[in-house]
């Protein structure tokens, strides 16, 4: 069985750390090269780094602070944030990104999937999914979680799989930020559909929470951010206690 992994999020907007709740909200929480430096030392498995407010004019921005992480640390590293072309994603791979996260972009051009995948290897292309509950359902959510796409989020799920996505980042716009826990109902529909890797986003609070997430909501990855920059939950102390409930993990 493989690892389950711990992923610490950068949300970077105006090249800082900012975490809200909801989406909305936002507060500072460092300098995201610091961060990504702490992470790789205190044994996190992968980093995940979305431009919550990417536009284009700020592209070059955006490549250089990727190039500063990527100095900086010794794992796995996925880069996302206004990504809209093939190009744009060969750019941040140069970079020295290993995955790119894509949102927004692929709602509007489904196909950008399957031309990234084709060039690159869907094993670099992460889907990332805002998923809101709307009436009884999931619908996606893009642009920040600002505008309801009216797509089911099982049938976008099962979508993005099929065109060569790799991987899916399923964020619950409903917990983001609110330390409640994870929406496990949502994570288990969405990991009994698709084979691929599905990494938990959205609500994480304690250990606990984190544990939930991989054994009741069949997630193959963690990924939180406030516990983290905050310090509220250590890396290590959070794999000894995964380990310690029968989850399997990387214990540096």
């Amino acid at each position: 069985m493989l690892s389950t992994r711990i992923i610490p999020c950068l949300d970077i907007k105006n090249g800082r750390t900012v975490k809200g709740v909801n989406f909305e909200g936002l507060r500072d929480a460092g300098d995201p090269v610091e961060l990504a430096r702490r992470y790789s030392a205190e044994g996190a498995d992968e980093l995940v780094f979305l431009d919550i407010t990417a536009t284009n004019e700020r592209r070059k921005t955006l490549i250089e602070l990727v190039r500063a992480i990527a100095r900086e640390i010794s794992i796995p590293f996925t880069v996302g944030g206004g990504i809209t072309s093939v190009d744009e994603i060969a750019d941040l791979l140069h970079a020295g990104a290993d995955k790119v996260s894509l949102n927004s972009s692929i709602v509007r051009d489904p196909d950008l999937i399957t031309r990234a995948a084709a060039r690159f290897g869907s094993q670099c292309i992460v889907a990332a999914l805002d998923a809101k509950r709307t009436n009884g359902s999931w619908n996606i959510f893009v642009k920040a979680g600002t505008e309801d796409t009216g797509l089911d989020t099982l049938d976008w799920a099962l979508e993005v799989y099929r065109r060569g996505a790799g991987e899916i980042l399923l964020t619950s716009m409903d917990k983001d930020g609110t330390k409640s826990g994870f929406d496990n109902d949502l994570l288990s529909r969405v990991s009994a559909l698709v084979p691929i890797p599905l990494v938990a986003s959205g609500g994480a609070g304690t250990i606990s929470h984190c544990i939930d997430a991989v054994q009741l909501g069949k997630a193959d990855a963690v990924l939180a951010a406030s516990i983290f920059h905050f310090r509220e939950i250590e890396i290590h102390d959070l794999k000894v206690q995964m380990q310690q409930s029968g989850i399997p993990v990387r214990l540096s």
